[in-house]
C-alpha cells in the first residue's frame, strides 16, 4: 500500500536542537540596542522567568475552560512579560524575537534529513507538518531545510502549528484536523505517516487516528507503537518502497 501523505514534526525529528550558544546574553544586550535603542531591563534570565510565569498563567486558564493542552502566542507572551517591545512594529518585533530564540539553543536539520527530503520533494506524496511551535519555528525551518524540499512543497492545508490553533499535541483535534484536511483530498487515514521523535506527542496520537507512524530514533526502542522506527536513513529506505516517485525529478501535483 503507497503512502499518499507523510507529515513530520520539527524539533528532535526535522531540526536538530543543540545548546544554547555561550554568548547568549550578549546577544540578549544587542538585540535591545538594535530594535529599541537601550539597553535591556533585565537579564535574558530574567527575562525567561517573567515568560515562564505568565505562561504557566495562561495555561492554567485555559485548562480551566476545557483545553487539556494548551498552547500560548509567544509574542503576546513576551510583550506582557516585557511592555516596552510593545513600541515594535510586527515585523520588528518577529525580528526581535527571532534573535531572542537564537539566544535559547541552535537548530540545524537533522542528519541524514537532506537526502530522504529530497526524495520525498521527488514523490507524489503530500508533504505537512504537526509541531508544537511559535512562528519563529517557521523561519528556522525556511533557513535549514535543503533547497529541493523548502517549505513551499509542503502543502499549506497539512500544516499544524500550534500557536495558530491554541492548542498542541498530543491532543487528539491536531491529528482530527488534519485527518479531515486529508480527506478532503481523498488521502484516508490508513495512507498517511506522521514522522515524530516522541511516543506520546506524535505516536499514539497519529495511530489513535488510524494513521500509520514512524518514530524518528537512534536506538530501537523496544514494544515500539509506531510501524517502523529507527533515524533518518532508515526512514528514508523504508519510505523507498511506499512512495510513487516521477520519472523527471518534480513532484507530482
Amino acid at each position: 500500500m503507497k503512502l499518499r501523505a507523510v507529515v513530520f514534526d520539527v524539533y528532535k525529528t526535522l531540526l536538530r536542537v543543540g545548546p544554547p550558544p555561550p554568548d547568549g546574553e550578549a546577544r540578549w544586550n544587542r538585540l535591545w540596542r538594535k530594535f529599541l535603542d537601550v539597553a535591556p531591563p533585565f537579564s535574558l534570565e530574567a527575562f525567561g522567568k517573567r515568560t515562564e510565569e505568565r505562561i504557566a498563567a495562561a495555561h492554567a486558564q485555559a485548562r480551566r475552560s476545557g483545553v487539556p493542552f494548551p498552547e500560548v502566542y509567544w509574542p503576546r507572551i513576551a510583550v506582557e512579560a516585557a511592555p516596552e517591545l510593545a513600541r515594535l512594529a510586527p515585523a520588528e518585533l518577529d525580528d526581535f524575537l527571532y534573535g531572542h530564540a537564537q539566544t535559547q539553543r541552535t537548530v540545524q536539520l537533522m542528519p541524514g534529513a537532506e537526502e530522504t527530503l529530497g526524495r520525498l520533494a521527488a514523490s507524489s506524496a503530500l508533504l505537512g507538518f504537526a509541531s508544537n511551535s511559535q512562528p519563529y519555528t517557521l523561519r528556522e525551518l525556511a533557513a535549514c531545510l535543503p533547497p529541493l524540499c523548502g517549505l513551499e512543497r509542503f502543502h499549506p492545508q497539512l500544516r499544524f502549528w500550534s500557536f495558530e490553533a491554541g492548542f498542541s499535541k498530543p491532543d487528539p483535534h491536531v491529528f482530527r484536523l488534519l485527518g479531515a484536511r486529508l480527506q478532503a483530498r481523498g488521502v484516508s487515514p490508513e495512507f498517511a505517516l506522521m514522522v515524530g521523535d516522541r511516543v506520546d506527542n506524535d505516536i499514539l496520537p497519529a495511530r489513535g487516528a488510524g494513521w500509520r507512524a514512524w518514530l524518528l530514533i537512534d536506538e530501537p526502542q523496544a514494544d515500539c507503537p509506531a510501524e517502523g522506527q529507527g533515524d533518518w536513513r532508515a526512514l528514508g529506505r523504508w519510505l523507498a518502497e511506499r512512495l510513487d516517485f516521477v520519472s523527471d525529478g518534480k513532484a507530482a501535483p
